[in-house]
């Protein structure tokens, strides 16, 4: 057995050992700068240890800005995302014609670059000197004014970028939904069928059910990214998104470390800290949560 437990042990030695210079030593380095008071980059030194950075961080507004911006979009996007894809799923598990024609054209998005998927988002919704856009003249057929989505209201801005996120990542959603019902035993239906139970309680009572393992990893990994979120404002607004009153938490970490107000790593640290401890607390609600609800077979 010791034998055995040694040879494990060196199998897995090098994701241990990968795991450990590239995700444990920063995490603990970024750690570290959150802490060091007034650092500076180019001589390396700093005058105290405490938790003033954080309390810089916590009473900016331009953070405070982006954490708001960041929870809205999480709220959105993620429910969203997760039950169209649902549906959309069970839709395609349900057709056999062209199913693999339907289930590629779901996924070409996830696999499109964002910066495009972005730009075709703009021109659909930007108002310009020659045009007011796609969805403005649509909007124009049914008697409403024009609306600047890239440029208007705060309102406008964060419809566009939730419509914009849950269309990036709903196509993994879907593929992994599709597998997930497509794996699911169908001796459960026909049984079900048999006793004469309705497609509704079918679904509820032994989809849901056998899928909910699926469901919770797409949840939780989908909390994750929409925390994570910063390509995708760039894409619509530009770089400049605190002008844009469209930043996020890890726009916020960028601009303290490369943008305008660059130059503070300590800063970043501190919001880097900040995000993880968020993340992290989510990420275990959900999986306490989860444990009533998920059933693994």
């Amino acid at each position: 057995m010791e034998k055995r437990s040694m040879k494990s042990w060196l199998y897995l030695l090098p994701a241990i050992l990968f795991l450990a210079v590239f995700m444990v030593y920063p995490l603990i380095d970024v750690f570290i700068y959150s802490t060091e008071e007034g650092y500076n980059f180019a001589s390396q030194t700093y005058y105290g240890v405490g938790p003033y950075n954080y309390s810089y961080v916590l009473h900016d507004p331009y953070f405070l800005m982006a954490l708001k911006n960041t929870f809205i979009l999480v709220v959105i996007t993620v429910p969203l995302s997760t039950i169209l894809a649902l549906l959309i799923s069970t839709g395609l598990n349900s057709i056999r014609p062209l199913k693999e024609l339907f289930q590629t054209v779901y996924f070409l998005p996830y696999v499109t670059n964002t910066l495009a998927v972005g730009l075709v988002f703009m021109i659909l919704f930007k108002k310009t000197a020659y045009t007011d856009g796609f969805v403005n003249l649509i909007l124009n057929w049914f008697g409403h004014s024009s609306i600047d989505f890239i440029d208007g209201p705060y309102w406008a801005k964060m419809f566009v970028l939730c419509l914009y996120t849950v269309w990036v990542v709903m196509p993994f959603k879907i593929l992994i939904l599709t597998s997930a019902l497509a794996s699911v035993n169908q001796e459960y239906y026909n049984a079900a069928r048999v006793d004469g139970t309705s497609r509704f309680r079918i679904f509820m009572r032994i989809t849901l059910p056998m899928i909910s393992p699926t469901l919770v990893y797409l949840i939780i990994t989908g909390f994750i990214g929409a925390f994570k979120a910063y390509s995708d404002a760039v894409a619509l607004f530009g770089t400049d998104l605190n002008a844009a009153e469209m930043n996020t938490i890890v726009g916020y970490v960028y601009d303290m470390l490369y943008g305008n107000s660059g130059g503070y790593p300590s800063y970043a640290s501190a919001a880097a800290i900040i995000l993880f401890a968020i993340v992290l607390t989510i990420t275990c609600i959900n999986l306490l949560v989860s444990r009533k609800h998920v059933h693994y077979f």
